[in-house]
């Protein structure tokens, strides 16, 4: 007795959800795109937000910018939710075994006291500046229209609240986690007269209307200019005050920062390319906004790293800057 097997294929009635195929035709799409492609509400609505009666739900006046279409704006990591929970899952889990390590060995615990001094004093303060940074990009994710640049924030903003995590836990691992250096820090950032020029210029960007202005300012200026200046040349010069275990602390950042600038990057270009009138305004903004940030910024650099590393600084945000035809105050690139 023989038995035959035969194989039927079954071809699908259709290949992805109808407003994707939409976009990009009747084909297989990617998880990406079925993720973040056309997923706000855009007609039928019967109210206005109560909170703001002089703008419709996903407005896309809420910012003087103007895309032909926002979704021009994508993310080169292709991150949905499930791709960026996995990817911070593997960083975390490199940062944990860091921070394990250290404290198992009571690393900073053993520091000499001026340099836990300098630690408390220099590095953990930014913690409440990395909260300002969760606060503005989880604005400009409410803000935004298109969900292709709405996630890229929100992600951006439960990132940096983990690193304000990370941050305070330098802190307590310095006092074995009872709570004095954190209060210690926040009095440096209340009271410290380095630290209020950064202090107003973040509570200044809590109150940004212009969701895109406040991008620009927090996750290319402000960013640009201060993490290469704290973890990379402030990073240097605690080593050679014999801090140099920090550098094992801090490296979630310095990976973290070199991905982000991949988002950055991609959305800048897009703005600027899309009209003449956008990179006028983008120039208007950086024009008045990255001055401000530099001097923001001189006090710490000041204090620690000279302020020759916070002008190395500038001049690789003005060579960043002139990629995509615009200028950096103070800085020929």
């Amino acid at each position: 007795m023989s038995i035959e097997i035969k194989t039927n294929s079954v071809e699908p009635i259709r290949q992805t959800y109808g407003h994707i195929a939409r976009r990009f035709g009747d084909k297989p799409a990617s998880r990406y795109q079925e993720a973040s492609y056309d997923l706000e509400a855009k007609t039928n609505f019967h109210y206005r937000p109560l909170w703001d009666s002089e703008h419709g739900l996903n407005d896309p006046n809420r910012t003087a910018i103007r895309m032909e279409d926002w979704y021009a704006v994508t993310d080169p990591r292709q991150f949905y939710y499930g791709a960026y929970v996995g990817n911070r899952a593997k960083m975390q889990e490199a940062a944990e075994t860091s921070f394990g390590f250290c404290e198992k060995r009571n690393l900073l615990g053993r520091l000499p006291e001026e340099t836990q001094k300098q630690l408390l004093r220099l590095l953990v303060p930014l913690r409440h500046v990395e909260l300002g940074a969760n606060m503005n990009n989880s604005k400009a994710a409410g803000d935004a229209t298109a969900t292709t640049v709405a996630q890229m924030h929100i992600y951006q903003a439960m990132d940096r609240l983990g690193i304000g995590q990370y941050l305070s836990r330098i802190a307590l691992m310095i006092d074995g986690s009872t709570g004095t250096s954190l209060d210690e820090s926040k009095g440096y950032w209340m009271d410290d007269a380095l630290w209020q020029p950064l202090r107003k210029l973040v509570e200044d960007t809590l109150v940004m209307q212009d969701w895109f202005e406040l991008s620009l300012v927090q996750n290319v200026l402000m960013d640009g200019l201060l993490y290469p200046l704290v973890y990379e040349k402030m990073d240097q010069w605690l080593g050679e005050q014999d801090a140099e275990d920090v550098s094992m602390l801090t490296e979630f950042m310095r990976d973290w920062y070199k991905e982000s600038l991949r988002w950055t990057n991609a959305m800048m270009k897009a703005v600027a390319a899309d009209s003449e009138a956008n990179r006028e305004l983008l120039q208007t903004w950086i024009d008045h906004w990255e001055p401000r940030v530099y001097d923001a910024l001189k006090p710490l650099a000041e204090a620690s790293t000279g302020i020759e590393a916070l002008d190395e600084t500038r001049a690789q945000l003005a060579t960043r800057l002139k990629k995509f035809g615009l200028n950096s105050q103070g800085v020929s690139a």
